[in-house]
């Protein structure tokens, strides 16, 4: 939320440069059993149940940071619409359409420069829908897909990258047996190329989560691992990271189970979506910011025996 008015800032408000005020608005620490506030957006109450799914803490508004001043009174400031303090991160959403968010952008360079220590992220429109798009929501999943746009990766790529993921493996994990861990469905085809990769003894397992549905359950395994993998090498094998917020929960609760070691193998790598920072150690390929599907990865349960990576076109842009 941007604040420019001087009238719409409290009466007497005069904060020092650099230092951060408690926001007017309401400030609620919330998980998947606190009332939600009175939100200024329906995008934001969609976004309040996604973070209440994985069960992320978050707070509404709590903080306004002054951008400006003038004769030492506040004339703007910015007030995220959510924090999420086990991340320490800001998150800023925006419905707009990418042409007239400038200034909003402008409002986001100046706070980085006056309070450098604070952690922000701004969501665009089309990041959110896809975000929803992702659990079957907003307007994206309702878009014809007209198919593929372009091959991001052919079947020849995957092939090679993947059997360079099972050399590295092997030559890291000599003389061990570690326990490949997937979660169903879309590691199914990752999974079954890169164990026949790796030149070791292997033990693999699968296991699922729920999905969010818009209701008010949270994230929950929905089949658990059949093997003991306490003390034993684990790497856990996922298709595609974005958010992170999946990978999170899934890493919790395999920690719990006191593996020796537990790293992370992904075919792909969406870096532009991430909201929880996750160091993954095998990597396959960096992919931008749009739909892909392909290689297990589906739209809406369509595309996953596609034998290559490729960019969905839907019907309707942003």
């Amino acid at each position: 939320m941007l604040v420019n008015s001087r009238h719409q800032l409290a009466v007497g408000c005069e904060v020092p440069p650099g230092e951060p005020q408690q926001s007017g608005a309401t400030q609620q620490e919330a998980g998947p059993s606190s009332k939600l506030p009175t939100f200024a957006h329906p995008s934001e109450r969609e976004f309040a149940q996604i973070l209440d799914f994985y069960g992320v803490k978050w707070q509404y508004e709590p903080r306004s940071f002054p951008l400006r001043w003038e004769e030492g009174r506040v004339i703007e400031m910015l007030t995220p619409d959510f924090y999420l303090p086990e991340l320490d991160l800001y998150i800023e959403l925006t419905t707009l359409k990418q042409s007239l968010v400038t200034e909003k952008n402008r409002k986001l360079r100046r706070l980085r420069e006056l309070y450098p220590d604070v952690n922000i992220k701004l969501l665009y429109r089309r990041d959110y829908h896809r975000l929803l798009a992702k659990y079957g929501f907003g307007p994206l999943a309702q878009a014809e897909v007209t198919g593929i746009d372009r091959v991001l990766f052919t079947t020849r790529q995957v092939q090679q990258r993947v059997g360079e993921l099972g050399r590295q493996i092997s030559l890291d994990y000599k003389d061990t047996k570690p326990v490949l861990v997937g979660v169903l469905r879309g590691v199914l085809c990752f999974m079954s190329d890169l164990m026949r990769e790796i030149s070791l003894p292997v033990e693999v397992d699968m296991m699922s989560i729920s999905r969010y549905n818009g209701g008010g359950h949270g994230v929950h395994i929905t089949k658990d691992l059949d093997l003991e993998i306490a003390q034993r090498d684990v790497i856990l094998v996922e298709d595609i990271v974005d958010s992170g917020m999946t990978l999170n929960y899934l890493l919790g609760h395999l920690r719990a189970k006191g593996p020796a070691s537990l790293e992370i193998c992904a075919l792909l790598d969406k870096r532009a979506r991430r909201l929880v920072d996750i160091p993954i150690k095998y990597i396959g390929f960096e992919v931008p910011d749009e739909f892909v599907v392909g290689y297990g990865l589906d739209y809406l349960e369509k595309y996953r025996n596609l034998p290559f990576i490729g960019a969905l076109k839907p019907e309707s842009r942003e």
